[in-house]
Formats: C-alpha cells, sequence, structure tokens
C-alpha cells in the first residue's frame, strides 16, 4: 500500500476513533454533571433556545469531549500512519476544529468558551497526540 493512501486511511481512522469518544464523553456529560432542569440536550432547537441557562460546569465536558477526542483521533491515525506523524496529527486536529468551528456556529455558546474551546481543544491536543506516539 502507498504511503499516502496508507496516510489518508488513518486520518480517516483517527477522525472515526476520535469521533467516538468524542461522542462517548457527550453523552456521559448529562450523567456526570445534569443539565438545567427542562433542557433537552439530544435537541439541538431545546439546547440552543436554553444555552442562555448554562454555567460554567456545564461546558467542562463538552470541552473534554472536544479535546479528547482529537487527541485519541489524532494518535490513532499516527499509530496506523507510516510517517508523516505532524501532518497526520495535525490534519485529524484541521477536521476536528472545522467540527468545532460549525458546532459555535450553530450553539450560541458563551464566547470565552468557545475561545476556550477553539484555542485549546483541537490543535494543541492533535500535536500531543501525535507526540505522544513516540514515532519519530
Amino acid at each position: 500500500m502507498s504511503r499516502t493512501i496508507r496516510t489518508i486511511l488513518a486520518v480517516l481512522a483517527g477522525i472515526a476513533v476520535g469521533s467516538v469518544v468524542n461522542m462517548g464523553l457527550i453523552l456521559l456529560s448529562p450523567m456526570v454533571i445534569p443539565p438545567p432542569p427542562g433542557v433537552d440536550v439530544t435537541d439541538m432547537e431545546s439546547l440552543a433556545a436554553s444555552m442562555h441557562l448554562f454555567q460554567f460546569r456545564h461546558f467542562v465536558f463538552p470541552f473534554l469531549a472536544h479535546a479528547g477526542g482529537t487527541l485519541v483521533g489524532a494518535y490513532t491515525a499516527v499509530m496506523v500512519a507510516s510517517g508523516h506523524r505532524v501532518t497526520t496529527s495535525m490534519a485529524v486536529g484541521v477536521l476536528f476544529l472545522i467540527g468545532g468551528i460549525s458546532n459555535a456556529i450553530m450553539l450560541p455558546a458563551p464566547g470565552w468558551y468557545i475561545g476556550v474551546d477553539l484555542i485549546g481543544a483541537y490543535m494543541p491536543m492533535a500535536w500531543i497526540g501525535g507526540r505522544l506516539t513516540g514515532k519519530a
């Protein structure tokens, strides 16, 4: 298999595994930190309409989900790829960042959270995920 095809497949594997981690943490979130009364976190319209009711603690798990999904996705991609560690991990980070930007546009979260999330959860975690593999 050519190196390019393997790198593309590695990025796709990283996105798949990272998305599972992200979604798992998002689904776990309401069990650990219950949402405000009357908010249905599975419905985007309810979530958008109730965003003003959320406190700092309600944003912890979404940040962890975004950061953890990106970290595990980048790690997975680099472990599957043959070389191109930085390129592979950063490709996963960029794709997750695009998803984060889309989420920031769809949900009216507080500006401080959007800033922290977009700056801290994606590219830094992709870089760390690539470095954790120990591959040269």
